[in-house]
């Protein structure tokens, strides 16, 4: 796909194509490239089993050797219920068919529960990354909280051939201590095991929905919660794009923490790239690779995807984790949905901002 037609599919989002900006220069970030690894995480405390999994990941798909990422990520099917994520295409109730997608997808790896990739392990981890989803927030408790908890053990996915570890802390909510604790640990054992850990670094309070917006998409927030996910050493973050900023400035959250002036005068802007590029400084200025979520499927999931993508790697991002837009739709759709992604990855004229 080249630039013209990823500026017919953004519309009237094509200026995101010509921003140019201003605020942290691309030049003091640490951008994806094929030697990625070589340039980063050798010099890092991660041993040799981790660098030869994350270079395995790199390797894979139609992204294989540009050091952008493609990851199909199913865990909804407990995050928000089996019929809610499958019903629109009930053929995805099959886990074989999550990871078929996957691969026909062209993605980078396939990320999912203990279930989805145990039941496939043989038949498809050698052909496959796979990335398992070790905690989960299941919605059938009630009343709802903001939790994760823990479905297994590090242990299991080395036995099913996985080669890396997701997961999820709720960052502001009233768990997301112990959820802090039991990841670190968790994402330690999986380093010493030669996995990769990826966090899923969501804001997550019901305070946050203020009268000003919801302040858990705010790039003020959303960028500290990511500053927490690299210091507990994931070597991936993935992340919503943000849609507001000033969090820290809310008056409903007085005393929530501090920031700085420069934070909104200098460091961001009101244009969605530069929001998302405060995100990415806050994963060590790009050092630890910035994945974006896809978000849910509606109705325009081609131009939104391909959105996010244009903003994700403008920003200086390293790909995105899209699901529900590609496994909610019959599978061819969902295989041209997920190229469509890649291919602005693989479009040299869409430049970083």
């Amino acid at each position: 796909m080249d630039i013209r037609k990823i500026r017919e599919i953004l519309g009237e989002h094509g200026a995101l194509l010509d921003h140019q900006s201003r605020t942290i220069p691309a030049s003091q970030l640490t951008l994806p490239s094929p030697d990625h690894v070589d340039r980063v995480w050798v010099y890092s405390d991660r041993n040799a089993r981790v660098l030869g999994n994350l270079q395995r990941m790199l390797s894979t798909g139609r992204l294989a050797n540009t050091g952008y990422l493609s990851i199909l990520p199913v865990d909804q099917g407990i995050e928000h219920s089996a019929g809610a994520s499958f019903a629109p295409n009930p053929q995805m109730f099959d886990p074989e068919n999550i990871v078929k997608l996957a691969i026909e997808g062209g993605c980078s790896a396939v990320a999912s529960t203990y279930g989805v990739l145990g039941i496939c392990a043989r038949k498809y981890a050698h052909r496959i990354p796979f990335m398992v989803k070790i905690n989960h927030n299941e919605l059938l408790s009630y009343p709802n909280t903001y939790d994760q908890t823990l479905f297994g053990t590090v242990r299991q996915c080395i036995d099913m051939g996985a080669v890396g570890i997701g997961a999820t802390v709720y960052w502001g909510s009233a768990e997301s201590r112990r959820e802090l604790h039991e990841v670190s640990e968790a994402f330690a054992e999986a380093h010493a095991h030669g996995l990769f850990t990826v966090l899923w670094c969501y804001v997550r309070n019901s305070a946050f929905k203020t009268s000003l917006g919801d302040q858990s998409l705010s790039a003020d927030l959303t960028g500290q919660a990511n500053h927490l996910g690299v210091t507990i050493q994931a070597d991936i973050i993935k992340q919503k794009l943000p849609e507001l900023n000033g969090g820290y400035n809310d008056p409903a959250l007085k005393g929530l923490g501090k920031t700085h002036k420069k934070v909104y005068s200098e460091l961001t802007s009101d244009n969605p790239i530069d929001l998302c590029r405060y995100q990415v400084a806050n994963c060590y200025m790009g050092r630890v690779g910035l994945i974006n979520s896809g978000g849910a499927s509606g109705d325009n999931d081609l131009q939104d995807a391909v959105k996010t993508a244009v903003i994700n790697k403008r920003a200086g991002g390293m790909g995105l984790i899209a699901g529900r837009k590609a496994f909610q739709r019959p599978f061819k759709e969902g295989v041209e949905l997920l190229h469509a992604i890649q291919d602005v990855y693989l479009c040299k004229d869409v430049t970083i901002a």
